[in-house]
């Protein structure tokens, strides 16, 4: 999650700000994925893949970035390299995906901020400003750390712009559906979490620790309106692209990831 004013950024309308539930109420069993066929799940960090994750228009990882035991992780007190040229974000560049199923566990530190990108696209200065993102972020610290929050959310007119807005949490579709908080289960900080994202044909569905947060259709009527009406109003890329890469956001905190997984679907 990006929480910095931009040329782009105006008022978010009141389904946005003050989110919308999404319907019915999770069991939390998995949803059928109907598809005659399923591929090969790939484990995207192991060693055949790990060399194929750099920075976003970089040709190796950014510093602090580091591979190690089976885990992707950043460490933010890493020393700066110079010599380094490309965006702090990482991608996996091995495969570009369209629908699949991505299982992912991570940790944040203390008052972190951080996000999963898809359908992410080179060239575009970050995939922020393009590609959709299942949130990450330490839902019981971020505000009382980050006093600026109140800034930034007064321009989307917050009746408590001091306090991480729906939109901002853990397991949104960040600035664009708002997760299910009755019965999302976040693990605390220093604990690892289990985040599926679904890519299918008409649904899009966020997953947390065996929960189903959210279910959307991209595209759609309300999709358009959503984002016609919100953040991404003048983000003329923002989810066009229906294919790309897969990211790790890179957001000024330490963060550690492993068991990587993709299963396309066709």
């Amino acid at each position: 999650m990006k929480l910095f004013p931009s040329l782009y950024l105006f008022l978010l309308p009141a389904f946005v700000i003050l989110g919308t539930k999404a319907p019915g109420r999770s069991t939390g069993e998995p949803a059928p994925v109907s598809f005659e066929r399923r591929q090969k799940t790939i484990n995207l960090l192991d060693k055949n893949n790990a060399s194929k994750w750099r920075g976003y228009d970089g040709n190796r990882l950014p510093p602090g970035w580091t591979i190690s035991d089976g885990m992707l992780w950043m460490n933010n007190d890493a020393q700066p390299d110079p010599s380094y040229k490309g965006g702090r974000d990482v991608i996996f560049t091995g495969q570009e995906f369209e629908y699949f199923e991505l299982t992912i566990d991570w940790k944040i530190a203390r008052g972190g901020n951080s996000g999963i990108f898809y359908h992410v696209k080179e060239g575009h200065g970050s995939p922020s400003s393009i590609s959709p993102e299942y949130q990450l972020i330490d839902d019981e610290n971020f505000a009382s750390m980050h006093p600026d929050l109140k800034d930034y959310n007064a321009q989307f007119g917050a009746e408590h712009p001091e306090q991480l807005q729906d939109w901002q949490k853990t397991g949104a579709d960040y600035a664009m559906h708002t997760t299910d908080e009755a019965h999302k289960l976040l693990h605390p900080v220093g604990q690892w979490n289990t985040t599926k994202i679904v890519v299918a044909p008409g649904r899009t569905e966020h997953w947390l620790n065996g929960v189903k947060l959210l279910s959307f259709e991209p595209w759609s009527e309300d999709w358009y309106a959503r984002k016609k009406a919100g953040k991404w109003a003048k983000s003329d890329k923002y989810g066009t692209f229906k294919t790309g890469y897969i990211g790790l956001q890179y957001h000024g905190s330490s963060l550690w990831f492993k068991n990587i997984r993709v299963k396309p679907l066709q």
